[in-house]
């Protein structure tokens, strides 16, 4: 890897656009290097992970609005394919359409380093891409790792929550270097998508603040329909601002850390292997990936405590991270409410780990039903929640030392006796280095899992067996999934809309 070093830049100085971070991206997209066989198995995995929550989430009324959106353009000549119905459609209108099933139910793979992320997004807009333009499976196979490489790099080196600025905007970059990769586009069409794609998705954090609405959902896969547009207008000729992050009006000197500032984001040198899909990992339960652990360690804990009501408080020490997006150091009174929109609730760890400690369990429905919300002792339980920054967790989650990387808390149950009961655990059972890791039996479970009563188990097994044979895959639209008339009959009704 090759440390670049990024910075603003006077419009007087010199700064020739080889040295600009987004021409530095478009040659690694460029670079014609073949795929490792680990990252090729990843990907697979992170195909049908995708594919299990979208199963989850077709019939919820944003993924189905998504879809009703992308209906209404259909195309007779290319065209992608959209979860869940027959026919073909606007590559980027279906890249929507799917990004928004995939993201519904925050419930598919993460990559936390100095910014937060889910490099899966990056699947559905590439995916409608190569469908629209005939590409093959080791086509696709190159641009997913190109996606998840530019994703996984540009977080690890700049941060954008720290100026409440929205994590996609590291997404639309990374779906113009993927589908660069994927069309074999040359670097300067690549350079000009990059830019035209992080300038037209940077958009503020307040989509992830305070009441959450289903924008959560929509954001990155706009993201990926923004990158599917740039690139086509770069490969007709069009140009982006640039330079867009070092320009002296650009993204650093005025949405980052000021042109003081410098950031060091590591990209592959030529020739090297795109392997960061390899540092990511997914969720076994559907709620933020701050949760996983807790999660897991609510589940655990339970069985030391015979009466809940004899709970006094509960503290979880942990990263800043947690206790600043998904714990009391929000400051969001939202995350106690049981009126509270399911994307809130599953930013609030204060109800997670009330309902996974009374429950044992987390499901993608049942642990967020409004029923399930309004219980009296859970919402007695969830006020006696608080969380707090522990410099060692939050030295932990920064750590380069993907085996010290970590993700978890201390929780510190106090009973109205007095007598404690204390438990931590660093990463989620299903991470790489946890308890269970996933491997592809677990995905698909998970998919199976998932799938059931939605997905017909032909349909599934058809699903299964195209993904298992993707880099001999020549049509792509295998990897699309029909559901039954009866089934997607239970969608919800939604107005019409204007387009």
């Amino acid at each position: 890897m090759i440390e670049h070093q990024v910075r603003t830049y006077r419009s007087a100085e010199d700064f020739p656009y080889e040295e600009h971070l987004a021409y530095k991206i478009a040659r690694v997209a460029a670079d014609p290097v073949e795929v490792p066989a680990d990252t090729e198995e990843m990907i697979i995995n992170r195909i049908i992970d995708n594919a299990s929550v979208s199963a989850a989430s077709v019939l919820r009324r944003p993924v189905t609005v998504a879809r009703r959106q992308a209906e209404a353009h259909p195309v007779t000549k290319g065209g992608a394919a959209v979860f869940g119905i027959p026919g073909r459609f606007s590559a980027e209108w279906a890249a929507l359409a799917n990004g928004t099933a995939v993201r519904e139910l925050d419930f598919h793979d993460t990559f936390l380093a100095a910014e937060y992320s889910h490099p899966g997004d990056n699947i559905p807009a590439i995916l409608a891409a190569a469908q629209h333009k005939g590409s093959n499976g080791h086509d696709l196979i190159r641009g997913i790792a190109t996606g998840y490489e530019i994703q996984v790099d540009l977080v690890r080196g700049i941060c954008l929550h720290e100026h409440k600025i929205d994590h996609v905007a590291h997404l639309g970059p990374s779906v113009a270097a993927g589908i660069g990769t994927l069309l074999k586009l040359d670097v300067d069409t690549i350079y000009q998508a990059i830019g035209q794609a992080l300038h037209t998705t940077t958009a503020t954090r307040q989509s992830r603040k305070g009441q959450i609405s289903s924008w959560k959902a929509f954001a990155p896969a706009f993201a990926g329909k923004m990158g599917i547009e740039a690139v086509d207008r770069a490969m007709r000729g069009e140009g982006a601002p640039a330079p867009i992050w070092e320009g002296e009006d650009g993204v650093i000197a005025w949405l980052l850390s000021g042109p003081d500032h410098t950031y060091t984001v590591p990209l592959p040198a030529e020739g090297e292997e795109k392997r960061a899909i390899l540092d990511t990992f997914t969720k076994e339960h559907s709620a933020e990936y701050q949760s996983q652990a807790p999660i897991d360690l609510a589940r655990r804990m339970r069985e030391e405590i015979k009466d809940f009501n004899d709970i006094e408080s509960i503290v979880l020490h942990t990263s800043h991270h947690t206790h600043y997006v998904i714990g009391t150091g929000s400051n969001d009174p939202q995350k106690f409410d049981p009126d509270a929109s399911r994307e809130t609730l599953d930013h609030s760890i204060m109800y997670i780990f009330a309902v996974a400690l009374e429950d044992g369990e987390w499901h993608h429905e049942r642990s967020y039903s409004p029923e399930r919300a309004h219980r009296p002792e859970t919402i007695e339980l969830w006020h006696k929640i608080s969380t707090v920054e522990d410099p060692e967790w939050t030295r932990r989650y920064h750590s380069t030392d993907p085996k010290e990387k970590a993700f978890g808390a201390r929780a510190v149950i106090t009973m109205k006796d007095g007598s404690v009961i204390e438990d931590e655990i660093a990463v989620a059972d299903a991470h790489p280095y946890g308890a269970r890791p996933f491997a592809r039996e677990q995905y698909i479970k998970k998919f199976r899992t998932l799938a059931e009563g939605v997905v017909s188990e032909k349909e599934q097994d058809r699903f299964l067996e195209a993904c298992e044979n993707l880099a001999n895959l020549n049509d792509l639209n295998e990897l699309n999934i029909t559901l039954e008339e009866d089934v997607l009959a239970k969608a919800p009704e939604t107005p019409e809309g204007l387009l």
